[in-house]
């Protein structure tokens, strides 16, 4: 299955260009997660309910490694949980250098 996450930092933020480029990659509405809140932490609802649902060889799309996290640390602990612990792959549009 193929995914994307969305985060934007406060309600009143628009997530329409993360939202359009996560059509470009076909990624279907009904598997696209969004959290409207601070990236401080990866204790964010729709972050938590995507996470359930990933399996091995599932991809994972986001638009920019900081739509996933402000904490580089956590955003470390958190790649390694989605890639060595869930085996999925995970693709950051805006910087193909990272993808697994």
């Amino acid at each position: 299955m193929i995914y994307g996450y969305i985060r934007v930092s406060s309600v009143d933020q628009n997530e329409d260009r993360q939202r359009i480029a996560m059509h470009e990659k076909d990624v279907d509405d009904k598997n696209i997660y969004m959290d409207k809140q601070s990236g401080k932490d990866f204790e964010r609802p729709q972050y938590r309910k995507m996470i359930r649902r990933l399996k091995p060889g599932d991809l994972l799309y986001v638009l920019s490694i900081d739509r996933l996290g402000r904490n580089y640390e956590e955003i470390k602990e958190q790649w390694r949980i989605l890639t060595k612990e869930k085996g999925i792959d995970i693709c950051v549009i805006d910087m193909p250098l990272l993808d697994t």
